[in-house]
C-alpha cells in the first residue's frame, strides 16, 4: 500500500496486481466514519475476498478532531455532547431533518478526492465503487443523490437517512443503481429503524439494494464482510 494526495485529502491506496494500487482495474473507495482515525478502514481489504486488479481508496475526512478522540477525523462536525445526552434520555433524534451545515464542505472535498482517483489511477467514475462506515455512508449518499456524478454503486456500512428533502426527490435520477446497506439491530448511535427509513425509500425509487442486516452495534462484522466481497465482485464485473 501507498499514501498519496487525492485532490485535498490524505489517502491510502492499495490493492491491485502489485498491492499498491497498480494497474487497471476498478476502484472501491471507502471514507471511514466521525472519529475514527483517516486509516480506519484500511484493514477491509485484506479481508474481503475479491479479485486482485480490484484497487482500494481509503481516504481521511478533512477535520481534526480534539485530542481526546486522539486521531480521530471528522466529514462534518456532530455535536457528541448533545447525542450523547438525547441517548441517554431516551430522546429520539430527527436524522430526517439533518442537513449538517459542514456538508457541502465535505462534499467538495469528496468530489475533489474523486476526481483525483479517476486520474492518478486512470479509471472511469462508471468503475468506481463509492461508500464508508457512518458518516462516510452518508457522505456517499448525499454525492449520489446531490450530484449526477457516475459511479458504478453504493456501498453503505451502518449509515442512514439525513437530508431527506434534497435526497429523497433525487433518489428516481439513480434507479437501477446497485447498492449494499448493512446495519446492526443494536446500533446505539444510528439506530436500526433510521437505516430501514433509507433502505425503504431506495427500493422505492427503484434502486437495487442489497440488504444485510446484523445482530451487532455500530460495527462491520465478519458475516457482513463475507456478503460484501461477492458484491463487489458483481458490481464491479470482476471475478
Amino acid at each position: 500500500m501507498r499514501q498519496l494526495k487525492m485532490g485535498s485529502l490524505d489517502a491510502v491506496v492499495t490493492g491491485g496486481p502489485d498491492r499498491m494500487g497498480g494497474g487497471t482495474g476498478p476502484v472501491v473507495v471507502l471514507m471511514h466514519g466521525f472519529g475514527a482515525p483517516g486509516g480506519d478502514l484500511v484493514g477491509l481489504w485484506r479481508a474481503l475476498r475479491v479479485a486482485p486488479e480490484v484497487r482500494f481508496v481509503f481516504p481521511a475526512a478533512p477535520l481534526t478532531l480534539p485530542p481526546m478522540y486522539g486521531d480521530g477525523r471528522a466529514w462534518w462536525m456532530i455535536d457528541m455532547e448533545r447525542l450523547q445526552g438525547a441517548l441517554a434520555a431516551g430522546q429520539a433524534r430527527d436524522f430526517l431533518s439533518e442537513d449538517p451545515p459542514g456538508l457541502p464542505n465535505a462534499r467538495d472535498h469528496a468530489m475533489r478526492m474523486l476526481d483525483a482517483v479517476e486520474k492518478e489511477l486512470g479509471v472511469e467514475g462508471s468503475n468506481i465503487l463509492l461508500g464508508g462506515f457512518s458518516q462516510g455512508a452518508m457522505l456517499s449518499c448525499d454525492i449520489a443523490f446531490r450530484t449526477g456524478r457516475p459511479v458504478a454503486g453504493l456501498v453503505l456500512l451502518s449509515g442512514a437517512l439525513i437530508a431527506a428533502k434534497e435526497w429523497r426527490p433525487r433518489m428516481e435520477t439513480r434507479r437501477g443503481m446497485r447498492v449494499f446497506q448493512s446495519h446492526g439491530k443494536r446500533d446505539p448511535l444510528l439506530p436500526f429503524g433510521v437505516a430501514q427509513v433509507l433502505r425503504d425509500d431506495m427500493v422505492n425509487a427503484g434502486i437495487n439494494v442489497i440488504w444485510v442486516e446484523h445482530g451487532g452495534q455500530h460495527e462491520i462484522p465478519m458475516p457482513v464482510m463475507d456478503k460484501l466481497g461477492p458484491f463487489i465482485q458483481d458490481t464491479l464485473g470482476v471475478e
